[in-house]
């Protein structure tokens, strides 16, 4: 992957056979973290889409790479449940998981346009680590 710090923090997908991966990149854990959410984000619409209006708290539970995928199921439990879509993140890592803020806004079909609801995350692809330029992956594919 291509070190390209005036681009970070970022977030990306890569192919799946049948899912999508969703891939986050920061100089930080959290800023992987937080990328990671934004990319899950836009597999169901463009979060440039989405105005941060309302915040809603997240807390996930787990450690290492396993923490990655609570993550981004506690951005879907809340996206499902709410019918909201988020645009903005922010992670704190506590012992035992993390807490965090989802800011976004109730899906408008109209203007969201969602293309796919995802379903989990998954542990296919799961990676959280610091990369050789120091820079943090987090990824995982995402069942759709």
């Amino acid at each position: 992957m291509e070190s390209d710090n005036a681009a970070l923090p970022r977030w990306e997908h890569f192919p799946h056979v049948a899912d999508v991966g969703v891939r986050g990149v920061g100089k930080s854990r959290e800023e992987a973290f937080i990328q990671a959410a934004v990319a899950l984000t836009a597999v169901v619409t463009d979060p440039a889409g989405v105005a941060p209006r309302q915040a809603v708290d997240l807390v996930a539970e787990g450690a290492d790479d396993v923490l990655l995928v609570a993550w981004l199921d506690a951005v879907i439990y809340e996206m499902t449940t709410r019918r909201m879509l988020f645009s903005r993140f922010e992670i704190t890592f506590v012992a035992g998981g993390a807490r965090g803020r989802a800011w976004g806004e109730p899906v408008d079909v109209a203007r969201h346009q969602p293309v796919v609801e995802v379903k989990a995350a998954t542990f296919a692809e799961l990676a959280v680590c610091r990369q050789p330029d120091g820079l943090w992956l987090a990824q995982c594919v995402v069942d759709v």
